[in-house]
């Protein structure tokens, strides 16, 4: 699996298309998460030029994975969507903190079943892990994140330090927490009972390079650059 980490000016225009378009399977169509949609694509005003995204690509280079990183100092999902979930606590606001959301791990090519698993699978491990780095090489310290109240025994199982910032809350029929997660730029995925890393060993292609490895993207020459701050507004002159 490879991980690629970018701003939207960093991005090709077909990746972040394909990202909106793989979020709205994920989200809309498999979740039924009630999100802005454009021309079957899940964008919402935090899809910004200075939003960081990961993509995980597999061998053939389709999307299994999406993640989006933000810093808390600017506007973030959490703090403006959901701030029930912060309690009587005080919202992040500072580079040391970054939001972790739109965090997805399913392999449409894969077992259907997979949907369910996209927060526990190895893929997901695998992208939690790129995501630290990429926060902590931001400056980050901590990753915040509004989700589902059973992401904290999975994140323990997988050895994540991560605390609660308030009670769970109900959110459209899911109760969700407000989660606050250590970064270790040292973690890894968990191993399986034989003593293996949980994701296949990277095949030789173009597309495939060693799990985990984070490939920056420079300088995309097909990304408008746009003077607002929204990227989708930017995408919509291809359109």
């Amino acid at each position: 699996m490879e991980i690629i980490a970018g701003t939207p000016e960093q991005l090709t225009a077909e990746m972040l298309c394909e990202m909106a378009l793989y979020r709205y399977r994920v989200f809309v169509e498999k979740l039924g998460w009630d999100l802005q949609t454009r021309d079957l694509m899940e964008l919402d005003q935090f899809d910004r030029c200075d939003t960081r995204y990961l993509i995980a690509r597999d061998s053939k280079g389709q999307i299994v994975g999406t993640a989006r990183l933000l810093p808390t100092h600017r506007p973030y999902l959490l703090a403006s969507v959901f701030p029930q979930l912060l309690g009587d606590a005080t919202a992040p606001c500072t580079p040391r903190v970054w939001e972790l959301s739109r965090f997805a791990a399913v392999d449409f090519g894969a077992d259907p079943c997979s949907v369910a698993d996209a927060f526990g699978s190895s893929a997901a491990f695998t992208l939690l892990g790129a995501a630290m780095r990429v926060a902590a090489q931001g400056g980050a310290r901590r990753l915040i994140s509004a989700s589902p109240v059973g992401i904290e025994r999975i994140l323990r199982r997988a050895g994540v330090r991560s605390r609660r910032v308030a009670p769970p809350a109900l959110v459209g029929g899911r109760y969700l927490v407000a989660c606050l997660i250590e970064i270790d730029r040292g973690w890894r995925p968990p191993k399986d009972r034989r003593g293996d890393p949980l994701h296949p060993p990277a095949r030789s292609s173009r597309a495939a390079t060693a799990p985990g490895v984070i490939r920056e993207f420079q300088g995309a020459t097909n990304v408008p650059r746009p003077n607002s701050c929204c990227w989708p507004a930017a995408w919509r002159s291809h359109s």
